[in-house]
């Protein structure tokens, strides 16, 4: 439905000498500021409950009591606007609220730019071409401070009693700190709920991986609620084995077997990957922990006067990569690689890739979590083949699972 009719518009644009798209934006920005005052003007009206000049039916103390100047940003730049006052100081006008001089809806929009890993600098330059408004790198900082206690909230939210899976690793960015530059990890903990669905549950910043530092993760997730894991699937992260078995005790501990194979490809020659990896995958694709280990000694045999320190790293972490043998083939495929998590992590670096180096912890942590929400909001589906994952666990762990069942 058209807002005015054909013969209004063509009076307006012949009254307004409207001949370019610039004439367009400047007559339209000079309706929107006179559209503004006269909503301040009936507010103020409607707050005394007469209109100005008709004191008559005039039925309070309060009057009108002149107007104060406010320079204002909208989608049309700066304007400034009289706002109407009252004697008594009782208008409060909802249009244009008292103390708020940006009524564009502008700091959403940085925040989403901020989100998809642009800079302050290309902000500043976007926000300044679209809308004529001056953004400094300091106020869109400030302006992204806001979503701060929204992270405070994220981390500190109640949880699930259980968990039936649980990933855990860490990616890697620069950060200054104290006029160095630093490479610090965040450390990402995705659960996937009794339902199916997957939830971060938290993202921490940090130097050192250590068993008193997953500790104090792991226990803070257990003060915000969660009574039991069944499995961690986890990268070779330093000290997360201790800490589990800490504060988790009944909990299985998979090592992904993706990140081994990986870690292990470093001793071995180029030239002999491809015929070492694919001798490792009758290892890891077999059907048992017994035929697991038949298959290992084969390799072992063959490769072991070669690649000493592949086959080592193998022996030393076969407790952390064999637990999936014990389950069906449709629990496997979600514990023993923690592709949910890396997945997570390319939408991480999709978005910060632009970013060499962060600031500080703070800003580093801010776009995380921005895109940490909104991956989030995408995820609205079961896992996949969830009814038979559940009850094959069911059946498993019949009395960890049932009783938390809804």
């Amino acid at each position: 439905m058209s807002l005015l009719t054909k013969e209004q518009l063509r009076g307006f644009i012949k009254e307004n000498n409207l001949q370019t798209v610039p004439d367009i934006y400047n007559a339209l920005k000079e309706l929107f500021k006179e559209t503004l005052q006269e909503m301040l003007e009936a507010e103020l009206a409607t707050n005394l409950g007469y209109e100005k000049y008709e004191k008559k039916d005039k039925e309070t103390t309060n009057s009108r009591n002149g107007y104060s100047q406010k320079t204002v940003k909208t989608q049309f730049g700066e304007m400034e606007l009289n706002i109407p006052r009252d004697r008594e100081g009782e208008f409060e006008p909802i249009i244009v609220p008292k103390h708020k001089r940006d009524i564009s809806g502008i700091e959403e929009k940085i925040i989403s730019l901020y989100a998809r890993g642009m800079s302050t600098r290309d902000i500043h330059e976007q926000i300044k071409d679209i809308y004529g408004i001056e953004v400094s790198a300091e106020m869109v900082s400030k302006i992204t401070d806001r979503i701060i206690p929204e992270i405070r909230e994220l981390q500190s939210r109640p949880l699930e009693k259980i968990y039936p899976f649980i990933f855990m690793d860490a990616i890697h960015y620069k950060v200054r700190t104290e006029n160095h530059i630093i490479n610090k990890a965040a450390y990402i903990v995705l659960g996937i709920t009794i339902e199916g669905t997957k939830d971060i549950l938290g993202i921490w910043i940090g130097e050192n991986e250590t068993s008193r530092f997953w500790l104090g993760v792991l226990n803070e997730l257990k003060n915000r609620g969660v009574e039991d894991v069944l499995i961690f699937s986890v990268d070779g992260l330093s000290g997360l084995k201790e800490a589990i078995e800490a504060t988790f005790p009944k909990a299985e501990i998979q090592r992904c077997i993706i990140h081994q194979l990986r870690n292990c490809f470093k001793y071995v020659s180029y030239k002999h990957l491809k015929e070492f990896s694919k001798d490792f995958k009758a290892v890891y694709q077999a059907a048992s922990e017994e035929i697991a280990r038949d298959k290992f000694e084969e390799v072992k045999k063959k490769w072991q006067s070669s690649y000493p320190f592949a086959i080592k790293s193998w022996e030393n972490n076969w407790e952390v990569l064999i637990p999936f043998y014990k389950f069906p083939e449709e629990i496997r495929k979600i514990m023993y690689t923690t592709n949910i998590i890396e997945g997570f992590h390319r939408q991480l670096r999709k978005v910060t890739k632009s970013k060499a180096i962060f600031p500080n912890d703070e800003s580093l942590e801010k776009m995380l979590f921005l895109v940490a929400k909104n991956v989030m909001k995408k995820w609205t589906q079961r896992y996949k083949n969830w009814d038979m994952v559940l009850n094959q666990l069911m059946i498993m762990y019949p009395e960890r699972v049932e009783k938390f069942i809804r």
